[in-house]
């Protein structure tokens, strides 16, 4: 008997959703400006908007959070957050921020000077805004199979080394601070590092003297999919193959929104304690003591027992299946999906189901909309309304590489049944695909426009 994936846990508490009419839709989407940032989550059926933050806390994270120690300065709740993240990740020093974001600002503002370059296998949207935001240069050198959507490759968000080795010599060691790498590759539809590319990218950096640094939010989704897509490690455990990842960087950022399972919170970890030092002066100025870094005890609990949860291999496998699960429900309904489906979300090519419409007025966001209006299903654009940007060299206009929607799956939150729906929505989008229309910015922040920019149709 083949018996399907099943859910490793039971459910205790519900939240109820409500659905809306079609009318009402598009009248909420019009007063947000066609932007789904903008729509308020009351009036969504299913969210896959983000996988941040979004999660279903455990049993045991809620019972911790009642344990919190609220002291400003020392409390013993951060005592168990810093111990879990030694014995979790391996770095020494760690200092909590209130979010991923909060992290990378206080990293690059303590390393990064303006005009300089921080290369990456593809930067993620925030973490792309903090550097701009700096004066300085996010450079992406993702593998080309990275922009292949129908690839079958098991580590298509690989950092291509040659690109890296000649992008750092062109440059110069002195325009580069830091260099990162991102588990998994978020902007290259969630797809996986292999360990073997994380070693040869820590080679690189090392040669050269280049501090290398994770953006490691999704690093036990990665630590997965190298214990089973990559040969020599399937006998290992994934807290074992964490451990082995994070050995050949200096440091991380994370958003502990994602494998943390958590609702808010991230931090920054090192190795070098002078490095420390410098980093704390700035967190204490942006986000609170050295001990709690914008956090309460409470959530500093949640995160601690949550780092040890999203390592667990049976939430894991199923966490890949419950994805995967989508990935067919989608392509059956007739959407090109990005393959292999990565561990956090499932991507759809929106350039190919949508070739009338031109990067320039957004098809990625044409059909988040459509997929709204048809059923209450929020997602959210990776494609050129995000990542669209001026190339720091030549000046010129640079889209993004694919024009992607994603449908990111919050952590226990969603069954299989809610994902048959989704399917049965956007069958009803494919049927009427030639007939969307393109969008245009009417307004927009300079940087991550994405979230806050206002659009029409075309």
């Amino acid at each position: 008997m083949t018996i399907p994936f099943v859910e490793p846990f039971r459910i205790k508490v519900v939240e109820p959703i409500k659905q809306t009419t079609r009318a009402q839709r598009e009248a909420i989407l019009a007063n947000a400006h066609n932007n789904l940032f903008g729509v308020p989550a009351e009036d969504v059926f299913i969210d896959f908007l983000t996988d941040s933050g979004t999660n279903a806390m455990s049993n045991w994270q809620w019972s911790a959070m009642m344990a919190g120690d609220e002291s400003y300065a020392g409390a013993r709740s951060f005592a168990h957050f810093e111990a879990t993240v030694k014995d979790v990740l391996g770095f020494p020093h760690v200092l909590p921020t209130h979010q991923g974001r909060g992290a990378e600002g206080i990293l690059f503002k303590t390393l990064v000077k303006p005009g300089q370059f921080v290369p990456n296998n593809r930067h993620f949207d925030t973490t792309q805004g903090n550097l701009l935001a700096l004066g300085a240069n996010p450079v992406d050198l993702a593998v080309k199979e990275a922009s292949d959507p129908h690839a079958q490759l098991p580590f298509k968000g690989n950092m291509d080394i040659e690109k890296l080795e000649e992008f750092i010599k062109r440059i110069g060691t002195e325009n580069i601070p830091l260099g990162m790498l991102t588990i998994t590759n978020n902007s290259a539809a969630g797809q996986p590092v292999s360990m073997a590319n994380i070693k040869a990218t820590a080679a690189v950096y090392r040669h050269y003297g280049i501090p290398f640094f994770f953006d490691a939010c999704r690093f036990a989704e990665n630590a997965w999919f190298i214990k089973n897509r990559e040969p020599g490690y399937s006998a290992r455990s994934v807290a074992e193959i964490a451990l082995e990842m994070f050995s050949f960087a200096d440091g991380c950022t994370m958003s502990a929104k994602k494998d943390a399972i958590v609702n808010i919170g991230g931090f920054i970890a090192c190795r070098d304690e002078g490095l420390k030092l410098k980093l704390a002066q700035h967190l204490i100025i942006q986000e609170g003591f050295v001990t709690y870094g914008g956090l309460s005890g409470r959530d500093l609990e949640a995160v601690a027992v949550g780092l040890r949860e999203g390592i667990d291999e049976d939430y894991l496998a199923y966490r890949e299946q419950h994805t995967a699960y989508l990935g067919e429900v989608l392509g059956s309904a007739g959407l090109p999906v990005y393959l292999p489906t990565g561990g956090h979300a499932v991507y759809v090519d929106a350039g190919q189901i949508l070739p009338h419409i031109p990067s320039a007025q957004f098809p990625g966001v044409a059909l988040a909309n459509m997929l709204y209006l048809q059923g209450g299903v929020r997602t959210v654009e990776i494609g050129s309304l995000m990542f669209s940007h001026s190339d720091p060299e030549t000046g010129e206009s640079i889209f993004a590489p694919n024009e992607l929607v994603r449908f990111a799956i919050p952590r226990r939150v969603y069954t299989r049944s809610h994902l048959d729906y989704v399917g049965e929505v956007a069958r009803e989008v494919v049927k009427h695909a030639d007939a969307i229309r393109g969008l245009e910015i009417t307004w927009a922040p300079e940087l991550l426009r994405h979230f806050m920019a206002q659009l029409a149709w075309v």
